[in-house]
This record gives structure tokens, C-alpha cells and sequence, in this order.
């Protein structure tokens, strides 16, 4: 019990912190646009007036971003600034040498909509004219809901984890490279069928719904610091990558990894009622659509018996990850080959966004309930025996499929 009032003491934390428009995320954080988690805001240099534009993320000092009372600060001194303080539709941005109460530089970041926004002005940080090329200068803009230009997400370099991402984190993002059965990482990866990751209950028997604020990584490779799939545990697994996501689904015994028994499972994604994910803190990377890309968007369902797994990219991230419908399950949310003793990875189409049918949206609760939308097509299908835990080194044909190579005997 004790437990469980220090975890909700925490969320509570959590709330009023980003009730002061605060990311979910702590620390120095990168801010990406949400059309390409590829590119980073960026001061031109830490001086006065600098320009703030597009930038391949790189991690250095220049896109390195802290909200903190209001501000949004780089350098440690200089604030994101709106040029002379003009309220009108695209006036570009600047950084420049904080002042306290200085109203040009007052910001509130939403958490759930993932928007920028200049407090009391009706205006948003707006990637100007949706241009992803590098030194293209950021503007303000009248908010627009929905408009894919202005959603800024936030995050980190790979190789430059926090020990924690969000209050009220049970376990690490600073992984190391010692694979171990009771690690508490939550850093997850995604690359392919024989390198990709779960959540799974840090202790045995455990239901995923009594969970899923504090499930820890279980992989296919090990060194990068999670816990590893124990032999047994894999049945079937079918991985597709579309042009908008990557998707992995299949079968196994998975209370191997702590699930309790006759389990009917549970739903995680990134984005907790209160704003921080499910699991607190659990973060998502992987090689297939840029090296080392976080994945701001994914969804994820497993029971003591199945699992699918879904990481989103590009302006339509948010509806291909939908995260809703929590209740509806695999077979639902990500119709897909689900079939045991078959490895494969494949080529796919863009499945339907769950919930959409035509131009109407379907709600969870409401009758009666849609069936799930067909399994999109596949083809360039290729095969393995089966799957072992290797270490973390993967070779990518140009397609960015995987270079499949026989292994013994299975997970």
C-alpha cells in the first residue's frame, strides 16, 4: 500500500507540473517538429537576436532546450524570444538574454496536444510553411488545432539518457550495456523481428492493468541494459514496416516475462492520462526510419498470450498510434498476421488509423462496436527458423528490412 501512495503521490506531482506548461519530460530536451523527429529547433548561436531554426538533431548545446518558471532557455542564460515582441502571424522567433517577467519570452507547453504556445497572445511556435530544410526559421502563428506545423515534441539523443525522463519513474532510461533479469530499464528498442522489445511486469504474475505505470524492457538483444527474453517465451512474430510505422505482432508464452496467467492484458503508449507514459518514463528508439530516432508516437497491447507493437512517424503519427481504444486489444487495434511458428519480416501497406471509418470515428463504449478494419497488404516477405537473444548489432539491406541469418534454437 505504501507503494502505491508514494507512486500516486507522484502522479499527482506530475499533474501540477505540467499544469505550468511543462513537457512530460525532464531535464535539457530537444525539440522536434512533428512532422520529422529527424530535425531539432535550434539557436544559431548564443548571442543576442540569434536566428531559432530547423537543425539535424545533433544534440549539441545550440538544441538543447529547458522549461523552467515560463521559459524556455538554451545556453543556460538566453530565453526563446518573439522579435520585438509583434503579435502577428509570422513574426520569426529569436533567442536573447532572459528577463524576469519579460512577456516576449513567456510560453506554455500543452502535453497532450503538443503545442508551443506564446501565453496570451493566441499564438503558436509554427514550423513555417511546414518546411522541414535545414535553416528554415521558426515563426509564431495563429494556434490552429490539429495543424501538423505546429506540434513540437520533446526528447533526447540516444546516447544522452537521463537517468530519469518523468516524475514519478520507478525505473532508468540510463541503461548501460549489461543485459540483466532484474534491470529496471525503460528504454525500449524497435529495429526488426529479431530486435525489438516488450513491456513486461517488473516481478512475477503480475497483471499488465496493475502495471503499466512502472513495466520494465524485455528484448531480443541483449547490451543495451534491459532484461532479455528467457527461451520459450516467442512463438510467432511478424514484423512490417509501412511508410508511416513499424509494426511487430505475434505469439508466445509471456509469462515468461512476469505476465500473470490467463491474463487478458493491457495497453501502453507514451501518454498517461496525466501526461507522462505507461510505463512512467518508457522511452522507444530505433534504425528504421533514421538512425537512433525516438518514437514519440506508439502503442502497444500484451497478454499472457499475445503482443503487437506499433511505433509512428510523420504528420499522421498520432492517428496511426492512436491510444484509445485500450480495451479493443491486438486483434482490434492492429489486425495483422498473428500466426505461431512463423519469423517474418516483410514490406507493408499503411494499415486504416483505428477508429476511422469513412469520415466518422468510432469511440470505445459507444454501440455497437466496428469490426477491425482489414489487415493491409504485405509482400518482400523474408523468413527465420526462429529467434534467439543475440548481442545488439544489426546489419539493414538499403530497403531497411533485416538481413536474416539461421539461428538455433528458440525464445
Amino acid at each position: 500500500m505504501r507503494s502505491f501512495q508514494i507512486l500516486s503521490t507522484l502522479a499527482f506531482l506530475a499533474v501540477l507540473v505540467h499544469a505550468n506548461g511543462t513537457p512530460s519530460y525532464q531535464g535539457p530536451l530537444l525539440v522536434q517538429p512533428g512532422l520529422s523527429s529527424t530535425k531539432c529547433m535550434t539557436a544559431a548561436s548564443n548571442t543576442n537576436g540569434a536566428a531559432v531554426t530547423v537543425q539535424p538533431c545533433t544534440g549539441s548545446d545550440s538544441q538543447k532546450w529547458t522549461f523552467t518558471g515560463g521559459n524556455v532557455k538554451v545556453f543556460g542564460t538566453k530565453c526563446l524570444d518573439v522579435t520585438n515582441g509583434v503579435n502577428a502571424n509570422g513574426v520569426k522567433l529569436q533567442i536573447w538574454t532572459c528577463g524576469s517577467g519579460n512577456p516576449n519570452q513567456k510560453w506554455y507547453y500543452n502535453v497532450f496536444a503538443y503545442t508551443l504556445s506564446w501565453v496570451n497572445s493566441n499564438k503558436c511556435v509554427d514550423l513555417t510553411d511546414g518546411n522541414l530544410a535545414t535553416g528554415n526559421k521558426i515563426q509564431i502563428w495563429q494556434c490552429y488545432g490539429g495543424s501538423p506545423n505546429q506540434v513540437w515534441n520533446t526528447g533526447y539523443m540516444f546516447n544522452a539518457l537521463p537517468q530519469k525522463s518523468e516524475i514519478g519513474q520507478t525505473g532508468t532510461n540510463a541503461c548501460g550495456t549489461t543485459s540483466s533479469q532484474s534491470s529496471q530499464c525503460q528504454t525500449a528498442w524497435f529495429n526488426g523481428v529479431d530486435d525489438f522489445c516488450l513491456w513486461g511486469p517488473p516481478t512475477p504474475g503480475q497483471t499488465v492493468g496493475d502495471t503499466e505505470r512502472i513495466e520494465v524492457a524485455w528484448c531480443s538483444k541483449s547490451g543495451r541494459g534491459t532484461r532479455t527474453f528467457p527461451s520459450g517465451t516467442l512463438k510467432g512474430v511478424h514484423f512490417v514496416k509501412t511508410p508511416d510505422y513499424v509494426q511487430v505482432t505475434g505469439v508466445g508464452d509471456f509469462t515468461k516475462i512476469n505476465t500473470k496467467q490467463g491474463d487478458a492484458g493491457g495497453e501502453l503508449d507514451p501518454h498517461g492520462a496525466d501526461g507522462n507514459g505507461n510505463p512512467i518514463g518508457g522511452l522507444v528508439f530505433g534504425n528504421s526510419f533514421s538512425p537512433n530516432l525516438q518514437y514519440h508516437e506508439w502503442t502497444s497491447f500484451i497478454s499472457d498470450k499475445e503482443f503487437c507493437f506499433r511505433a509512428c512517424v510523420g504528420r499522421n503519427a498520432a492517428r496511426n498510434c492512436e491510444h484509445i481504444y485500450d480495451v479493443m486489444g491486438c486483434y482490434w487495434n492492429m489486425p495483422a498476421n498473428y500466426n505461431a511458428g512463423v519469423f517474418e519480416s516483410c514490406k507493408g501497406d499503411n494499415n486504416l488509423p483505428m477508429g476511422i471509418y469513412g469520415t466518422s470515428t468510432w469511440y470505445q463504449g459507444v454501440s455497437p462496436t466496428p469490426p477491425a478494419h482489414p489487415a493491409a497488404s504485405s509482400s518482400q516477405c523474408s523468413t527465420l527458423p526462429t529467434i534467439t537473444v543475440t548481442p545488439a548489432r544489426r546489419k539493414r539491406d538499403e530497403s531497411g528490412l533485416v538481413k536474416m541469418v539461421a539461428v538455433p534454437s528458440p525464445l
